[in-house]
């Protein structure tokens, strides 16, 4: 039997900030352009969570977009947790604005689970007002429904009776639109029927996820108690001088998630759940749990400590609550609740030296600044320097700008330069009736031995760009393609 979960959580938690209009409608989006958090007026309007921007732009043109900020949301959501941590210690964290917790303790503590909740409800108006669901049942799957069943009127739903509260939820719990409608198809509508099939025939139609559909069915949900974790599965990092600058702190954190997960004492599992284990310079230690339904990636492991770090950083700051002041001194990751579902290495692959790069890229960048070590993805254009996209490394790779798989007629062809200077550079060519015939690099002129071009290139008129035409040009001292436009020769790269 499952124990019984807390499940606390603030629907519109994005959009709890000053500059939200109280009385208009309004989304937060993701950088997918999804709609994550909606209003009361922007539900009333039509706008669901899931939909994408411009289809919610459609139903009601006169919603207000906020950008989702997670690591500012959780520097607001952390009096939330602190509160509820007083009462339910070990608390884990899944996203900012919910939070599960397992009450065994804490009911023989308070003498019952509605003594509990109302004094968890308490404490949570008292530090952020109304709005909150509590939902609470046996394992977070269930608890997590309970929350979302509670309402305005009555934000505390608390379940009695598990089979039956579990066996009447539609198969449109599992969160997954794809799978309810095959269930609804075959005739299951809900996780009670679901659970009457024998398992080996779910798994043989569907595979993994018919799996865990079915153990949520029939209660086999992970649990929240915490267990033991090992020392030597935990990585720690100590800084002297101390951090203090939050940008700092997460890129250690992203060399730190990246060790973690390729060390080879996870033997290839990856945890659904993390302690985040920081001190100060003071001498405090805070510690955090923060939970994920789905194995932890290191892209999604980074963001939670950055999220974290940067809570307990501003709310230190802000004299708001406990956190990290004077800087931070040691970062600790442990990871539990380890999953099978890891990542195979490759025969030839060295996960240390990968680690221990991936570190040194994480002190680089703490060192020199976020904007100077870079990653590229592919992206369209005719330049060279219009092909690659440049992103900070360690971040999520942006979405491209152009399509790089579009034809892109007068581009420069291959090879292409293994030097493009950031911005063209006047260079001197000494043209014969259009044709190129020496250059001058520094104080010497060099013959053009051989040539390609002109590729011609139609400039943005509307801007005020003018065309231009793109020359390779061959010297004994090198290769090089070049832009002429209105009349003037320009470096635009440099071929090895």
């Amino acid at each position: 039997m499952m124990e019984r979960t807390l499940c606390v959580w603030f629907p519109d938690w994005p959009l709890r900030r000053p500059d939200v209009p109280p009385a208009e409608p309004c989304h937060a989006i993701d950088d997918k352009n999804l709609v994550v958090a909606i209003n009361k007026v922007a539900a009333d309007a039509g706008i669901r969570v899931g939909m994408r921007r411009r289809e919610a732009e459609a139903i009601c043109p006169t919603v207000a977009t906020i950008e989702h900020d997670p690591g500012a949301e959780m520097t607001r959501f952390e009096r939330v947790a602190v509160a509820v941590e007083t009462l339910i210690p070990r608390i884990e964290v899944v996203i900012p604005g919910l939070i599960l917790a397992p009450i065994t303790g804490a009911v023989r503590y308070f003498g019952g689970e509605g003594s509990l909740v109302d004094r968890v409800a308490k404490e949570i108006d008292a530090v952020a007002g109304r709005g909150f669901r509590i939902g609470l049942a046996a394992g977070p799957f269930a608890a997590r429904r309970a929350a979302e069943m509670a309402t305005d009127d009555d934000p505390m739903f608390i379940v009695d009776d598990d089979d039956a509260f579990r066996g009447n939820l539609d198969v449109a719990a599992l969160d997954s639109e794809d799978m309810a409608a095959v269930f609804r198809w075959l005739g299951i509508s809900t996780l009670g029927e679901l659970a009457a099939l024998p398992r080996e025939a779910i798994v043989s139609r569907f595979g993994p996820d018919g799996l865990r559909a079915h153990r949520l069915a029939t209660g086999e949900d992970r649990d929240t108690r915490n267990r033991v974790i090992a020392d030597d599965l935990s990585i720690e990092e100590k800084f002297e001088p101390p951090l203090e600058n939050l940008e700092q702190a997460a890129f250690v954190a992203r060399g730190l998630a990246h060790q973690l997960l390729a060390s080879p004492m996870l033997q290839g599992s990856i945890p659904h759940r993390i302690e985040v284990e920081a001190e100060a310079a003071d001498g405090a230690v805070r510690n955090r749990t923060w939970r994920s339904a789905d194995p932890f990636n290191e892209a999604m492991l980074a963001e939670r400590v950055r999220w974290q770090l940067q809570a307990w950083l501003d709310t230190a700051r802000l004299r708001s609550g406990p956190g990290i002041r004077g800087g931070l001194v040691r970062l600790r990751i442990m990871p539990a609740d380890l999953s099978d579902d890891g990542r195979q290495l490759a025969l030839d692959e060295d996960a240390l030296s990968a680690a221990e790069s991936q570190r040194a890229f994480a002190q680089t960048q703490a060192i020199v600044g976020e904007g100077d070590v870079l990653q590229a993805i592919p992206q369209g254009g005719r330049d060279p320097g219009e092909r690659a996209l440049w992103y900070r490394w360690g971040e999520h790779p942006p979405a491209p700008e152009r399509d790089p798989r579009a034809p892109w007629p007068g581009r420069i062809p291959v090879p292409s330069p293994a030097l493009v200077p950031k911005e063209p550079y006047p260079l001197e060519v000494d043209w014969d009736d259009g044709l190129p015939v020496r250059i001058r690099l520094g104080s010497r002129w060099v013959e053009v031995i051989s040539w390609a071009g002109p590729w011609r290139k139609v400039g943005r008129w509307w801007d005020g760009e003018h065309p231009a035409d793109r020359y390779q040009l061959v010297t004994s001292a090198g290769a090089f393609l070049c832009t002429v436009v209105a009349g003037k020769t320009y470096m635009t790269g440099v071929y090895d």
